[in-house]
């Protein structure tokens, strides 16, 4: 009923910058919060950044001040700035999002993951 998908990952050097988005379609009344979620290999899936509804932001300690989430609701879209990269930034990279089909029951769903991979 509902796509995630996302766009802008890649391979970067340390301290360079990339942008992932992630395009919201189907069935939508209306979004709540959407998010970044990143896995690195061998760990569990960490939150990386969050934006409610409203633009209210939360990051993790590891991203603070180099990181950016935003959103489009007109778009159904949300961003993710990554400046100043870090190899330890390597991971696959997946977008959240907290929908409604009508109101009602709030349903979670995941973008397939995009791969940044940040060089030394």
């Amino acid at each position: 009923q509902v796509q995630l998908v996302e766009s802008g990952g890649g391979l970067m050097q340390a301290g360079g910058s990339l942008r992932l988005s992630c395009a919201a379609s189907g069935s939508i009344f209306s979004i709540n919060a959407m998010g970044w979620y990143r896995q690195a290999p061998g760990k569990q899936r960490e939150l990386v950044a969050i934006i409610a509804s409203g633009g209210s932001t939360n990051y993790a300690d590891s991203v603070k001040g180099r990181f950016s989430i935003s959103r489009d609701n007109a778009k159904n879209t949300v961003y993710l700035q990554m400046n100043s990269l870090k190899p330890e930034d390597t991971a696959v990279y997946y977008c959240n999002a907290l929908i409604e089909h009508s109101v009602g029951p709030v349903y979670n769903y995941w973008g397939q993951g995009t791969q940044v991979t940040v060089s030394s």
